[in-house]
């Protein structure tokens, strides 16, 4: 059954936690069978850093990426398997090969080593130390871009992720964005967070490992969506007008060094009418900032065993 006011949500890099996936691959073989196959892509036992750590070794770039992808996969094809079909599909940053995988463009496999190879890729892009990511917390796109603007000095700082209205992130050399943050709250932001990140995701100092990603994305195979997708960078739909599936493949290039415009594709679903969104995957991110853009849609989650259950109460009971 596809619900046309229902969509799914998928969980980018922060939102994993060991023993993710854990419950659902003991419980349901088709949840099983997808970190069987993600074994057998990556050439080690993924399955067993998700399930038991360490948690160092969960929190490598290269080891985050395909992990939280297998979890968010395994959960939407349990999903699948209770009937729940959406009618629309976003994810954050790497969510958005999560996102294309439910969607069809992509195998399950190939964006399983194409998610470590860019984790691996964007950690080699800029010497560890060098790079710096700040989530500003109270201040408009408008106010953060020009903060960014008066704190570069020559140097990289720019607006990486548009979370939400409260929340944006940004990105750039590590002292630029020190800089930054102390300006934004000399401006008024009610908070300048520094965060610890392992590399300054979603900025222009990204472009060595946009290159090299580009050119594993263009030796793959993609398909049309067949559930429509859409593209964190342009906040845009990507459906059956991408019959041969370039413009995804294209947007997941640009995302490397692009701003994740999730305020903005999160609107669009509510313009399309979508009513709930069900974050598919280890955490409760997504859920937060949906509360943070519009309280009024409701904001389900899908990572372990309970939270499935309440989520499947949830449509029977809308749909009783």
């Amino acid at each position: 059954m596809t619900n046309s006011k229902i969509a799914f949500l998928f969980p980018g890099q922060g939102s994993q936690a060991v023993e993710m996936g854990k419950e659902l691959a003991e419980k349901y073989p088709v949840a099983r069978q997808t970190f069987e196959e993600a074994d057998e892509a990556v050439g080690h036992k993924l399955s067993q850093v998700c399930f038991e750590g360490p948690e160092e070794s969960l929190r490598l770039t290269e080891i985050t990426q395909p992990a939280i992808l297998t979890v968010s996969v395994a959960a939407a094809r349990i999903l699948k398997e209770h009937g729940l079909q959406p009618a629309f599909l976003a994810g954050h940053s790497l969510g958005e090969y999560s996102a294309h995988v439910v969607a069809g463009t992509i195998e399950f496999a190939d964006a399983v080593r194409t998610v470590r190879n860019r984790g691996k890729y964007m950690q080699e892009a800029v010497p560890v130390g060098v790079g710096g990511m700040a989530a500003i917390i109270g201040l408009s796109v408008e106010q953060v871009a020009g903060i960014c603007s008066d704190a570069a000095q020559g140097e990289v700082c720019e607006l990486a992720n548009l979370n939400s209205p409260e929340q944006i992130v940004i990105s750039g050399n590590a002292g630029a964005v020190e800089r930054a943050a102390a300006l934004a709250k000399e401006r008024g932001a009610k908070k300048a967070i520094i965060l610890p990140v392992s590399a300054p995701f979603h900025c222009s100092l990204m472009k060595p490992a946009q290159d090299r990603l580009a050119a594993d994305l263009r030796a793959l195979t993609f398909h049309k969506p067949q559930i429509p997708v859409v593209s964190n960078v342009d906040a845009a739909l990507l459906g059956d007008d991408d019959g041969d599936g370039d413009r995804s493949r294209d947007a997941l290039i640009r995302q490397v060094t692009g701003s994740v415009k999730w305020a903005q594709s999160l609107q669009l679903l509510i313009a399309q009418g979508i009513e709930t969104f069900v974050e598919v995957g280890p955490g409760r991110v997504l859920w937060g900032l949906m509360r943070q853009i519009d309280k009024s849609k409701t904001c389900l989650y899908v990572g372990d065993e309970a939270s499935l259950r309440k989520t499947m109460d949830h449509f029977a009971g809308v749909s009783a």
